[in-house]
């Protein structure tokens, strides 16, 4: 459950597609910036780590541990939202007109995941599926 954004179909009820998709990305990036700021933290930990006692070894190497998982979670999750929001924005063009990101939610099958939307503009119905 993500707590910053809504599920797709609640997304596009709510706010609209457009403002879903930059939520969604908005948040992958700050996932990114929380990896990249592990990653620091990583470095930091490694050198303190050269001339430390071996209490302070064994507090670095905890902290190396935490570091690292909280890092490698945070890019896991930084690929995946970054690469939901792609795979659904590009079945967001309406076929027939053309249109981007103009679609209105008509139901949301949740054993699938699979959304049915309508074009705003020519009323063409699809499925956008995750």
């Amino acid at each position: 459950m993500n707590w910053l954004n809504h599920r797709l179909a609640d997304g596009i009820r709510k706010v609209g597609f457009r403002k879903w998709y930059e939520r969604e990305l908005m948040t992958s990036h700050a996932h990114m910036v929380l990896c990249l700021l592990c990653t620091i933290a990583l470095m930091a930990s490694f050198e303190a780590f050269h001339g430390a006692s071996v209490t302070e070894k064994l507090m670095d190497t905890a902290f190396i541990i935490v570091c690292a998982a909280i890092g490698l979670w945070a890019l896991r999750r930084y690929l995946f939202l970054l690469m939901n929001a792609e795979m659904i924005a590009n079945q967001a063009n309406c076929q027939p007109c053309g249109k981007y990101g103009l679609f209105t939610v008509l139901l949301e099958d949740r054993q699938t995941g699979a959304t049915r939307v309508q074009c705003k503009y020519c009323q063409h119905v699809w499925d956008i599926t995750p």
